[in-house]
């Protein structure tokens, strides 16, 4: 059985909440002249890992309108 809409909901929101966090730790590790281009680039790989993930609830909280 699949989460209620209000499952996705709160899930939907922390995945939002971790990716807001990532931004902030990507921006901070940008502005501090950080040479660390790996860390770097996992962490965008993961901003856009919840990214889709986001999308996919987002999908299923939007019913598919047939017009």
């Amino acid at each position: 059985m699949g989460m209620s809409d209000e499952e996705l909901r709160q899930r939907l929101e922390l995945l939002r909440e971790e990716h807001r966090d990532l931004d902030e730790a990507v921006t901070a590790l940008r502005d501090s002249g950080s040479q660390d281009q790996l860390r770097i680039a996992r962490l965008k790989k993961r901003k856009l890992q919840l990214r889709d993930r986001m999308i996919m609830i987002e999908n299923q909280l939007i019913p598919d309108i047939i017009a």
